[in-house]
């Protein structure tokens, strides 16, 4: 869309405070990937009070595990995982310095509490398009956890790469107003 708003990746609470929920944002630069079992790892590694694969610093994770590259292509499909999952993880990494998180689907309190104690983001990529979405991936590189196949952490290269503000800094949630704006305009 032409009114989409361009990012880059990783970026700073500036960019994260001018996003509201509900935007249409296009991503470019470095994102990682991360599901639960990468989740777990980075937390037990936390734990034992050493240094994670990455700097979370400004980061974005996307929590996916993509299917087997295509010949000529550095990924294969690339859908977003649903972001629950990560919710007992994910208000530590952001306390951490994580900027934002990208999945589809509601998240806990906690985590939203999280987004905005951080002025963090969450944002939503449509699920079922992993094929479209993989098309904006121009590079793929495992950095972690090579072990865990389709979990391991992934290093992406990405090039507008689309997704929705579902959660922004200032408490926006676009679950809650699209509901009720949905229940206003039924009336």
């Amino acid at each position: 869309m032409e009114n989409d708003i361009r990012i880059k990746a990783p970026f700073d609470k500036k960019t994260a405070a001018s996003l509201r929920a509900g935007d249409f944002v296009k991503i470019t630069g470095t994102i990682y990937t991360a599901r639960d079992a990468a989740h777990k790892r980075m937390i037990e590694t936390l734990d034992r009070g050493e240094k994670l694969p990455f700097d979370l610093r400004g980061q974005i994770i996307y929590y996916m595990g993509p299917s087997p590259a295509r010949e000529g292509r550095p990924i294969g499909s690339a859908g977003p995982t649903t972001a629950t999952r990560m919710d007992k993880y994910a208000p530590r990494l952001l306390d951490l310095g994580q900027a934002a998180m990208i999945g589809k689907g509601k998240r806990s309190k906690e985590v939203m509490d999280a987004v905005k104690r951080n002025q963090a983001v969450y944002f939503a990529a449509i699920g079922g398009a992993g094929a479209l979405l993989s098309k904006c991936i121009r590079a793929s590189e495992v950095i972690a956890y090579d072990d865990l196949g389709t979990e391991a952490i992934r290093k992406l290269t990405v090039e507008d790469f689309p997704c929705i503000v579902v959660a922004d800094c200032e408490g926006g949630n676009l679950y809650e107003t699209a509901v009720k704006e949905y229940c206003r305009e039924e009336m």
